[in-house]
């Protein structure tokens, strides 16, 4: 693949051959600090947490609840997404419930993050 000069001087996160490669480059770089939500500090989100998003994968039929696009699609597990923010809680081991999270895939979840979409709501019991 070649890319014009200009694609790659007007470039803020560089030039990348797939999405997919640029959402694992975003994985590993715009994290912590470099990531545009950063408050400081660091979230335990214990063992639950785990437990929870499998839950929630399994709830959700491992498809995005947004633009519905199921993992043989994705070619990966959706993303889980907290409705509330942990880091709202006072102990971020109650942000770990069936009805504060949400299967969303990769590009869904960018959105709403970053509030270009509203965060999808569960009505469900958790």
């Amino acid at each position: 693949m070649s890319v014009v000069p200009s694609r790659i001087d007007n470039s803020k996160q560089g030039v990348f051959c797939t999405r997919t490669c640029h959402g694992a480059w975003l994985s590993k770089h715009v994290v912590g600090p470099n990531h545009h939500q950063w408050e400081g500090g660091t979230i335990d989100y214990g063992g639950s947490w785990w437990r929870v998003r499998r839950r929630a994968l399994t709830r959700d039929n491992y498809r995005c609840q947004q633009c519905g696009r199921p993992r043989e699609e994705l070619g990966r597990n959706p993303d889980v997404h907290h409705i509330e923010r942990v880091r709202d809680f006072e102990d971020p081991r109650e942000a770990h419930t069936l009805s504060n999270v949400i299967s969303l895939c990769r590009s869904c979840h960018q959105h709403v993050e970053a509030g270009n979409i509203p965060s999808p709501s569960r009505n469900s019991e958790g």
